[in-house]
């Protein structure tokens, strides 16, 4: 799996779990205090996210980091 491919893998974990919480984009990027288009980004693989972004999405998603990763 190559770095493409984990950050693909990682925004579709976090979607999923923000989905499964009835949690919008803005809504998640208000909890972190981050923008709506990020989080976009972050789900689409678009981006690396930070281990500090990644801290305060786990946090912000009730979710251990490493149930976000799935690689």
């Amino acid at each position: 799996m190559n770095i493409e491919q984990k950050r693909q893998a990682l925004g579709k974990r976090i979607r999923a779990v923000r989905e499964e919480q009835g949690l919008s984009q803005s809504q998640l990027a208000l909890m972190i205090g981050s923008s709506k288009s990020h989080i976009w980004r972050i789900e689409t693989g678009r981006v690396g996210v930070g281990i500090d972004d990644l801290g305060r999405i786990a946090d912000a998603l009730g979710s251990p980091v490493r149930d976000l990763l799935t690689f």
